[in-house]
């Protein structure tokens, strides 16, 4: 370490004038959010001057390490897994449910994936959220029950703990109330710090565009998935990133115990919404690819299907849930287990017609307005509201085809969300174009 003394206003000052900082001047930095001697006006001011001056390649790749070793890295050596550790991130949207098949669909074709997620906040809905819907399902067991679970599972879905990446959770925290989110550099390496932290062997990214997405504008996904198969790589955590369309709900539900009721539907094949399906099994394709256990897309794209068809995927699912404390019949009576909202109201269109546009925003803002999302960290939900049979681009709206089921907590909170959720749809006379579900693969094998 260098014998160079440092003071954080001092590299503030630096990187706000447009300066790049040192490996040594961004590890000091981070040893003092994680200690304490950074204090969070100073971490503000360097995520703001981060947030308008950017950073290299190199500063991120620098700072996704230091975030890294700011606490405890996963060494899955000692338990001698007899495959690849592998997992998947998104950006985030809405009906976004695809972790719940696809950790256990990659588990079934041979690979361990420790997938550490987060909760929802704002019109994105969280893995997290999910999970806990799930009557006495843990998602926040030690580490160390974690790795067995695991092992003997082939997949586990848990929060952050504070164990790991310990820095990031306090930059996090800042840049959540200082308007810095929205930060390239800064969301590639919180990301990142993350993945690297958790031992992988391989990530596949989900960055999503469109009107439901963190990043609507495409430029500014691309260039998140960029920025994170650029730094993951030089970190040494091999990464591709798909770019996939969220100008519709994915899947046909949005909430929490629905969405959990739709991922089991379709680990058990009773129902597979096509976009859905479509990005589930190429985010899988490009994981086996990644861990080595396929040597091309079509030898994955048969895996993948065998693992669905045979019912291992959804049997590693029931596994997870029941060695993670919930019912061990989950797949069974996901209906029973997973309790929806007693108010039940269609969504009625304003004219009949085919839908031309979506605000997928708002599609997720009307599940916040039914109690089914936070507004801050800290706010309780409700995993029983939702909604379902939420309609798609191009199909044909009407007196006997809503908009969306909407479950609620009373027929009056349901009616004010049917009346926002009018504002959402534009209805036409004919079904628009479609663009593709996956718009561009970057990085990676082939």
């Amino acid at each position: 370490m260098s014998s160079r003394v440092y003071f954080p206003q001092e590299i503030i000052r630096r990187k706000r004038d447009g300066g790049e900082l040192g490996a040594d001047e961004i590890e000091f930095m981070v040893r003092g959010m994680t200690n304490g001697a950074v204090t969070e006006g100073q971490i503000a001011a360097f995520a703001m001057a981060i947030f308008f001056r950017g950073m290299s390649m190199d500063e991120r790749v620098m700072l996704a390490r230091a975030m890294t070793n700011s606490g405890r890295v996963l060494d899955w050596r000692p338990l001698a897994l007899p495959g690849p550790v592998l997992d998947k991130h998104s950006s985030g949207g809405v009906g976004d449910k695809v972790s719940l098949m696809l950790a256990p669909i990659v588990a079934a074709c041979g690979g361990f994936v420790p997938m550490i997620s987060g909760r929802g906040l704002g019109h994105t809905g969280g893995t997290l959220d999910k999970m806990d819907s799930i009557p006495g399902y843990r998602t926040t067991p030690d580490l160390d029950q974690f790795q067995q679970v695991v092992r003997t599972s082939g997949c586990a879905i848990i929060g952050q703990t504070a164990d790991l990446a310990p820095a990031d959770g306090r930059l996090y925290a800042i840049r959540d109330v200082t308007a810095t989110v929205e930060s390239i550099p800064l969301l590639t390496t919180s990301i990142l710090s993350k993945k690297l932290a958790s031992g992988l062997d391989g990530l596949a990214m989900d960055v999503k565009f469109g009107s439901g997405a963190f990043i609507p504008p495409i430029e500014g996904a691309a260039e998140l998935a960029e920025s994170m198969v650029t730094v993951a790589t030089r970190a040494g955590l091999a990464t591709t990133a798909l770019l996939t369309d969220m100008n519709q709900v994915l899947g046909t539900s949005a909430g929490n115990a629905i969405e959990v009721r739709e991922a089991i539907a379709y680990l058990k094949g009773e129902a597979r919404e096509t976009r859905l399906d479509i990005v589930t099994r190429a985010l899988a394709t490009e994981m086996l690819l990644l861990g080595g256990l396929a040597n091309d897309s079509a030898v994955a794209r048969t895996m993948v299907e065998q693992a669905l068809a045979s019912g291992s995927a959804a049997d590693c699912f029931a596994r997870m849930v029941s060695a993670l404390g919930g019912p061990a019949d989950i797949a069974e009576n996901a209906e029973r287990h997973l309790s929806l909202a007693s108010a039940v109201v269609a969504a009625a269109p304003e004219r009949a017609g085919a839908v031309t546009t979506i605000d997928v925003r708002k599609v997720g803002l009307a599940v916040m307005m039914l109690g089914g999302g936070r507004r801050r960290a800290d706010d309780r939900i409700d995993h029983s509201v939702g909604l379902d049979a939420i309609a798609g681009l191009g199909d044909h709206v009407g007196p006997d085809r809503p908009l969306a089921r909407i479950y609620a907590r009373s027929v009056e909170d349901a009616q004010d969300v049917a009346a926002f959720l009018r504002s959402a749809f534009d209805i036409g006379d004919r079904a628009p174009p479609q663009g593709p579900v996956i718009l561009r693969r970057i990085g990676g094998r082939s």
